[in-house]
Parts: structure tokens; C-alpha cells; sequence
């Protein structure tokens, strides 16, 4: 499967950040860059995915609880509070116009879910905007993504991964999200998740 050109980012879900991020180094040998802190209880750590060696607007998104959440129960963002172990649980497609791609689906039977506005800093301090549909999809269908302000974070200064031969995924029928994920490392090894 090629690299789908609305492709915005893979999520890989844990129960804690801090494991799922030791586990993800341990596997590609790139330990990812904290992201930062959702209002939703979860907190992530972000790798950059290139294409041709070249830095496009496609990421890994590593999520789990907020080690600093003022709840004690985990969040239910992704399903976190199921898990016992990483798993891929979605990816995002950044669509041109994300409202005109919801109406659309909707006229044609599908609903994608409403569009909701979210944010949070970075560890730098800035503000980081977007747009994202968080329909009850089951994961079966990608959610929508629409950046605002400042810039999509695969473009940000991230540790990478190279995504081999331009594909991105396997599709597997019967595995856990459905996919997996196949990246190459600096030392041009192949890792499949």
C-alpha cells in the first residue's frame, strides 16, 4: 500500500506513555520527542515519517495517560483505558476542506462524526490548533484532521523514521487495528509494527 497522499498521521495507543515510548525506541531505535498534554487526560510523543528521505506532513503519534492528570482513572480517548499493551488503534487523513468532506459523507450515508475544535502547547510553549472529527466509528475508518495554527507536527524538528519503498502499511485482515506499520530506520533497517 503507498503512502496515501491525505495521510496525516498513525495514532499507537498504551496505558502508559512513558512504557509505549521505551517500547517504540526499542523496536526503531527512535526515541520520540514529547508532544505534549491533550484536556482530554492524555499526554504524547511524536516521531516525523519520511518519504524519499524527504520530511512530509506524516507523523507517528505515540498517546497515552498524562502521567500528570489530575484523575486517577485512565482516559478513554483511543480506547487507553482497555489497553494492556501498544497497539496501532487508527491513523488521521487530512482532507482539504474537512467540513465539505463531512457534508459529503453524510449525503451518502456515512457519518464521520461532528467536527470539534481542540488544542494544546507544546513543550516549547506554542499553541498548537486543529480541527478533528471523533466519530464512534469503531476505528474501522480513519478520523479527520484539519491544522490550524502553527504548522502540521510532521513538519516540526521530530526525531524520524523513513517510510520504505514510498508504502506505509499492510493491510491485515483480523489484526488488532487492521494494519501494521512498516517504517525504516537510520541504519536502513526495516521494522514492521
Amino acid at each position: 500500500m503507498s503512502v496515501p497522499s491525505l495521510l496525516d498521521h498513525v495514532v499507537i495507543a498504551g496505558p502508559d506513555l512513558a512504557a509505549l515510548v521505551a517500547w517504540f525506541a526499542k523496536r526503531t531505535g527512535v526515541t520520540a520527542a514529547p508532544g505534549g498534554v491533550h484536556p482530554t487526560g492524555t499526554a504524547n510523543a511524536l516521531v516525523a515519517l519520511t518519504v524519499d528521505g524527504r520530511r512530509a506532513p506524516h507523523y507517528v503519534e505515540l498517546i497515552g495517560p498524562d502521567p500528570d492528570r489530575a484523575e486517577a482513572a485512565l482516559p478513554t480517548t483511543f480506547g487507553i483505558h482497555e489497553l494492556d499493551a501498544p497497539l496501532i488503534v487508527t491513523y488521521a487523513i487530512h482532507p482539504a476542506d474537512i467540513d465539505g468532506v463531512v457534508a459529503g459523507a453524510r449525503a451518502r450515508g456515512y457519518d464521520p462524526g461532528d467536527v470539534w475544535d481542540l488544542s494544546r502547547r507544546r513543550p516549547d510553549g506554542v499553541l498548537l490548533e486543529w480541527r478533528l472529527t471523533r466519530g464512534d466509528t469503531g476505528f474501522e475508518a480513519p478520523f479527520l484532521i484539519d491544522w490550524g495554527t502553527p504548522t502540521q507536527p510532521g513538519r516540526d524538528d521530530l526525531p524520524a523514521l523513513g517510510l520504505p519503498d514510498g508504502s506505509l502499511a499492510e493491510v491485515v485482515p483480523g489484526a488488532p487495528a487492521g494494519f501494521r506499520l512498516t517504517v525504516r530506520t537510520a541504519a536502513g533497517a526495516t521494522v514492521t509494527l
